[in-house]
């Protein structure tokens, strides 16, 4: 080996480049730390001084996959690159690079720089082709080992994972127990807690109303620490969305065992992306392997309404119906261009909420104006009277009879599939019939027969299969009690969807129990396509809304009530016999005074005063000349009760016939 070292090498640094790949190897694999640091001897054999070997340390307990991490191997690869290094040790390749790619950068620049390498079984020189060769294959050999190392103890832990028993973090509400068996978290206000998360999810349909559930009821959420110093303690705080999203995708509160639901995956700029496979690509799927907090049937179903729930995903997805006033609300498709439209509110009189539905597909994608935007108010109540008037005795009659002739025919197809069966079981006797009558010696014949005979008892075995589970499935039918309970759904849905305390959720939940969607198109009036569940059709019309500012204008008949009131009433009074008889203003609002005086000077109509002034009626003043008196004696008149006022505004101010005084009272009241 001595032949490779020059005088020049021994110049140089000879670099004894110690790693071990985690600390646990460092605390217990000392043996092999050992041999690394006597490779300073054979520096020394090979004529280095003591003072020209340097060891580098600094990446014991770390990886040799990747340099990333390792400052060690960065400051090698750096001191041979500068030429000053004449010689690295390593004790076998894997010390020094388990990546090709590094291993060849290494191999590059002490080829370049002359620079030797010496590991436990020889010396080399990398410029050379034969020593170059040999380093390439053992960095290659020294890779695959990585590989093949990874893949045993991949191999091992999903055999272990499809057998259900590889140990697996737990989520938060489960544990294990001293026998490594799953139970429910033994923190009753932690079960509580995930408990409350499913039902109120399986109420709502919703994961942001379900925290917002929690958040209205100042409810907090348990998370298990992972890592530090506090590590597997439970701490708490407020829910998240992504917590409740976490919870209802978990299998694991299904009482499933689940391995390989993700993938990870490094791109090139060097990050681990995580992807979520379907469920016909996870590794294993063991269920009911533990307790749960839900059957399996409902994690199915919490899957399903968060899959419809994404409707940003797929058009034809139906959100959970909200809080908003807006019956459509995920059911309503533009008649123009086939996509989903969406709601938007605004308020009138400063209370009312209106809905509006828009069509902002081709806004959102191509920057165009919205397709149509079609006023919800008439049509949401359009559409609930139209369900009333749907849900009647005589529809539900005839579903019944409908329900009873599909009974009919099905046990008209019981009778056919019963003579089915018997027909397959005559062929199956006759094919037995023919077996027994032929001659066993002719084994020919008998070979054939018996085949057939086995292919005549297969099918009759599929014809009772057939008839078993076809009858089994036409065995319903509607009971006395559930015709009573049919009978009264008419008028119990009537009740319900009148009734002041039915939410607006409610209302959509019922819709959407009874229409599959709602088509509309907005011409001249709106008009609107009803899919009823189980196909059923019907189209209505609904009227447009006035302009803004038409609605805006009092109805003729109210400006005809004000008019005929203003004979007896002043504005005050006039006000208050519209609101007795139930005239509102145009934002539905009762009527003040203003509002009459208003309108009255608007629209031109003579007030209180100008009609008793056209009936002759008199002022303080005229009635005072005519009787030749003040006007502060027609006043005290007025007061004692001995002449008629008539007010004519809301201050009290009279105008007065012409009368005579009454003689019989006394002139001054003391």
């Amino acid at each position: 080996m001595a032949q490779h070292v020059t005088a020049q090498h021994l110049t140089r640094l000879a670099c004894l480049y110690v790693r071990q790949s985690t600390l646990q190897q460092v605390l217990e694999n000392t043996e092999s730390t050992s041999r690394q640091y006597a490779l300073r001897e054979r520096a020394r054999a090979l004529g280095w001084a003591d003072e020209r070997i340097v060891v580098i340390d600094q990446d014991l307990g770390h990886s040799g996959a990747s340099t990333v991490d390792r400052l060690g191997f960065q400051r090698l690869v750096a001191e041979v690159g500068l030429g000053q290094v004449g010689l690295v040790l390593g004790l076998e390749v894997s010390r020094l690079a388990r990546n090709s790619r590094d291993w060849h950068h290494l191999l590059e620049i002490c080829a370049l720089t002359h620079t030797l390498i010496l590991d436990e079984e020889g010396l080399y020189d990398p410029s050379t082709f034969n020593d170059r060769l040999l380093l390439g294959l053992k960095g290659t050999m020294s890779e695959a080992e990585l590989f093949v190392l990874r893949a045993r103890l991949q191999g091992g832990i999903l055999n272990k994972a499809r057998r259900g028993a590889l140990k697996l973090p737990l989520p938060i509400g489960l544990c294990y127990t001293e026998n490594e068996v799953i139970v429910l978290d033994p923190d009753l206000l932690v079960q509580t807690s995930i408990r409350e998360v499913f039902r109120s999810f399986q109420h709502t349909g919703s994961a942001f109303t379900t925290v917002r559930h929690f958040h209205q009821e100042q409810v907090l959420f348990p998370r298990r620490i992972r890592c530090g110093p506090h590590q597997g303690e439970i701490a708490w705080g407020e829910i998240q969305h992504h917590d409740v999203l976490r919870v209802l995708h978990q299998p694991a509160y299904a009482g499933a065992y689940v391995f390989g639901r993700t993938r990870s995956t490094k791109t090139a700029d060097g990050k681990v992306h995580i992807t979520d496979l379907p469920r016909s690509e996870w590794i294993a799927l063991v269920k009911n392997a533990h307790v749960g907090y839900i059957t399996w049937e409902e994690y199915e179903r919490n899957e399903a309404q968060l899959a419809m729930n994404s409707q940003a995903y797929a058009p034809e997805r139906f959100s959970p119906p909200r809080e908003g006033p807006a019956l459509l609300q995920g059911l309503i498709i533009c008649g123009k261009c086939g996509e989903r439209m969406t709601v938007r509110y605004h308020q009138r009189g400063g209370k009312r909420i209106i809905p509006d539905y828009l069509c902002q597909h081709k806004s959102i994608e191509q920057g165009e104006p919205p397709c149509q935007r079609v006023p919800g108010a008439d049509l949401d109540r359009m559409i609930g009277t139209l369900l009333v008037e749907r849900v009647t005795p005589e529809t539900l009659a005839l579903t019944l009879a409908v329900q009873e002739e599909i009974i009919q025919r099905a046990a008209e197809a019981q009778r056919l599939r019963h003579l089915q069966v018997e027909r397959a079981q005559y062929e199956a006797d006759l094919a037995q019939r023919r077996y027994l009558k032929v001659d066993p010696d002719n084994r020919l014949v008998a070979c054939v027969l018996e085949a057939e005979w086995n292919a005549k008892l297969r099918e009759l075995e599929a014809a009772r299969a057939i008839e078993e589970q076809d009858n089994q499935n036409d065995q319903h039918q509607v009971s006395a009690e559930e015709r009573v309970e049919i009978d009264a759904v008419s008028a119990r849905f009537r009740q319900f969807w009148n009734d002041p305390k039915t939410t607006v959720r409610q209302r959509k939940h019922a819709v959407r129990l009874l229409m599959e969607d709602v088509t509309v198109h907005k011409a001249d009036q709106i008009v609107a396509h009803i899919r009823f569940k189980g196909g059923a059709t019907q189209t209505i019309t609904v009227a447009l809304p006035p302009p803004f500012a038409q609605s805006r204008l009092t109805a003729p008949s109210t400006l005809e009530a004000i008019d005929r009131l203003l004979d007896e009433y002043t504005d005050a009074q006039v006000a208050e016999q519209l609101n007795l008889q139930g005239y509102r203003t145009f934002d539905g609002l009762l009527f003040e005074s203003m509002h009459v005086c208003q309108l009255r000077r608007h629209h031109g109509l003579p007030d209180r005063y100008a009609r008793l002034r056209a009936q002759g009626m008199l002022t303080a003043d005229e009635l005072a000349h005519h009787h030749g008196v003040t006007a502060q004696t027609i006043w005290r008149w007025y007061r004692q009760g001995r002449i008629v006022g008539i007010c004519y505004n809301d201050r009290r101010s009279s105008l007065f016939p012409l009368q005579e005084v009454d003689q019989q009272r006394p002139a001054e009241l003391s």
